[in-house]
């Protein structure tokens, strides 16, 4: 189920976020995000209620900007990620956002194929964006909320 994280998830959101990432965010960074008004945060919580991944975006007019998304490493391949994105997508079409973009370690192609199959196109690279690596730079134009669900059909968007 997905939902708006909140403040009691950051124990978990944490443990995830030091397994996925080699640079992790610290609590008091997630605590700001979570206050500021242009960021909206989900949480993909199982049926016995443990979150299994999250993700961040950023609503600036007609663009969105994912900021994070990450899912335990144990769940890789089992829907969490989409299910996610789905909702970012849906988030951002109500937010009056007409476009989405990201930005993915060039060495992470599970989660370029998951963007493409989303949509987003390759524009870009940032070089040394995450110290030791290059960033890709994805877009999605013209995004609309049926998008996400018709890629994933089983994705809900609740």
């Amino acid at each position: 189920m997905i939902r708006t994280m909140n403040s009691q998830d950051l124990e978990r959101v944490l443990d995830i976020e030091s397994q996925v990432y080699t640079n992790p965010w610290s609590k008091p960074m997630f605590e700001d995000e979570l206050s500021a008004d242009s960021r909206r945060y989900f949480v993909d919580e199982s049926d016995e209620g443990l979150v299994v991944g999250y993700g961040g975006l950023m609503l600036v007019g007609p663009e969105s900007h994912v900021i994070t998304l990450a899912v335990d490493p144990a769940l890789h391949g089992q829907g969490v990620g989409s299910r996610l994105l789905a909702r970012m997508f849906t988030e951002s079409v109500d937010g009056g956002a007409r476009h989405l973009t990201l930005e993915v370690r060039a060495s992470n192609h599970p989660a370029r194929s998951l963007y493409q199959r989303f949509g987003f196109e390759e524009v870009g690279l940032r070089k040394g964006y995450y110290g030791d690596e290059d960033a890709v730079i994805m877009f999605a134009r013209d995004i609309n909320a049926s998008q996400a669900t018709e890629i994933r059909p089983e994705v809900s968007n609740g």
